[in-house]
């Protein structure tokens, strides 16, 4: 009984960590995604006072 509850520990920890390896990969895509819209909003109004 006693191998088979670490079994279960250790998958228990295992989904955890693979919940927040996912959790974390969809957090960095939106922040980075985020970021790129903000730049390109920016260049574009630097080139829109720049062309004035």
């Amino acid at each position: 009984m006693e191998e088979k509850g670490k079994f279960n520990f250790w998958a228990v920890v295992a989904v955890i960590a693979a919940i927040a390896a996912v959790i974390a990969s969809i957090t960095t895509a939106i922040l980075l995604h985020e970021k790129k819209r903000r730049d390109d909003k920016e260049l574009e109004r630097y080139l829109d006072c720049v062309i004035q």
